[in-house]
This record gives C-alpha cells, structure tokens and sequence, in this order.
C-alpha cells in the first residue's frame, strides 16, 4: 500500500457570482515512501488546492486522503493533531514568523518525547545544510534559499511520512533553486519520505520526480511514470505543457534574430 493515497478527492469554494467552483473534481494519486510525485499544471488548475488538502488545511467536499489506510485530519482552528503530513510553502519569507529565532520555530514542530530538543534543531539544522549557530538567530538574517531550507527543516521537525513541496523554489534565484531541489531529493532518500512536489514547471518536475501527474481544469488527465509522460504524452494539454517547456536548440537559433 503507498503511504499516501488520494480517492476521488473533490474541493469547492463558494464564489461570489460564480457559486460553487470545483477546484479538485475527482482526483485519484498515491505517494510511496522514497518517491516524489510531481503534480504540473497551469494557475488554477487545483493543483495547489490539492495540496492544501493533503495536509489538512482544506477540507474535502467529497472522497478521501489516506495516509497508511488511516484518514488525515483536517485542521483545527486551534491546533493541528495529525503531522503526519507537512507542507514547504512556496514564499520562504512568508512562511517564516519574522519576530522568533529560528530554533524557537523549529522547536515547536520536535516531537514531545524528545529528550534533547536543542540537540534535534541542531541536527535538523545540519540536515538541511545549515550552521547549528542559525538556531539563535531571524529570519531577516539569511538569503532566501537558506531561509527555504530552514522551512524545510520546521517541516520535518514533527518527523513526517509525507512532504508537500508547493512550488518551492518559485520565489528563489536559479542557484538556489538547483541547491534546493537537490536537497529535496537527497531527503526523500536518505529519509525513505514521500514527496508530493507541485510545480507548474513540467521541466524541473521532469528532473526531480519518478512520476507526475497533469492537473487540468481540477481533473488530473494524465498521470505515469516522469519519462514516459514526457516523451509520450497522451493528453492534448500534457503535449502544450511538453511543448512550451523551452529547447536548447530552439534558444541559440533565436539569439541574435
């Protein structure tokens, strides 16, 4: 059985002058231990609802998220019980409180039973490429890839089976983001984690995932193993996708033009 399994997962908002919208109409993915799943997919294709779900910050309006055969648990408007599943956000500027110190952040997600959480933020600074020094300091302190990577760590400070990557190197420069989505993929396999990984770029999805899916209109129409999907493509927006993604050959015979 995969850690992660999504039935017939359903999303609505209620919209002023356009009733209920269906974000996520339907949706089927599993997600196994050491294994990333892209989910590609224009703005608004549900496919950041979709992750929102996942980890319990949306509700579903029908189906179910599985997470080794047992439901996960929607947020509370308190607190959250269920950490089974954490998410890496996309801003790493936002998704930081700016008036805490970095080990305080990272503490509150360390597991209760912990003997030595100081000795945990320590490793899980390390874990991410980061000093243990970086515990005592801000946000506001650090360049954007290193703060991604301190979010990363707060995501597997409660030690969770599953990571939903939401865009998460969108706001960073291409230096870090490369830095970033190899850190990605050495913890999904040094940590045997599952990795739901978002991206409305198909070739970086391509580079870092074993399988991915394509979310059109808040229907996943096409889901396989990453090359096959690439080289070919059965959904007619797959193939846009496919086809827009930019080519080495296309760009040096348009320089100078």
């Amino acid at each position: 059985m995969s850690a992660l399994q999504v039935l017939d997962a359903h999303v609505t908002y209620r919209s002023r002058g356009r009733g209920i919208v269906h974000a996520v109409a339907g949706v089927d993915l599993e997600v196994g231990r050491g294994e990333i799943v892209g989910l590609v997919g224009e703005s608004g294709s549900g496919k950041s609802s979709l992750a929102r779900a996942v980890v319990g910050l949306e509700r579903l309006a029908g189906g179910q998220i599985l997470l080794d055969g047992e439901p996960v648990q929607p947020v509370g408007w308190r607190t959250r019980t269920d950490v089974r599943t954490q998410m890496v956000f996309q801003s790493p500027y936002a998704s930081l409180n700016p008036r805490r110190t970095v080990g305080a952040q990272l503490r509150d997600g360390v597991p209760s039973h912990v003997q030595d959480p100081a000795a945990e933020v320590a490793d899980l600074l390390e874990r991410v490429g980061m000093p243990a020094s970086a515990a005592g300091r801000y946000p506001h302190q650090f360049s954007g890839g290193q703060r991604q990577r301190i979010a990363i760590a707060r995501a597997l400070a409660p030690r969770p089976e599953i990571l939903v990557a939401d865009e998460p190197v969108t706001a960073l420069d291409a230096s870090a983001q490369a830095q970033v989505v190899a850190l990605l993929g050495s913890l999904v396999r040094d940590l045997d984690v599952g990795m739901l990984f978002i991206s409305h770029d198909l070739a970086l999805v391509r580079h870092i995932a074993h399988r991915v899916g394509v979310m059109y209109q808040g229907e996943l129409v096409e889901q396989g193993e990453t090359e096959r999907v690439w080289r070919e493509p059965e959904h007619p927006y797959t193939r846009e996708l496919i086809d827009a993604v930019p080519r080495l050959g296309a760009a040096r015979r348009g320089e100078g033009s």
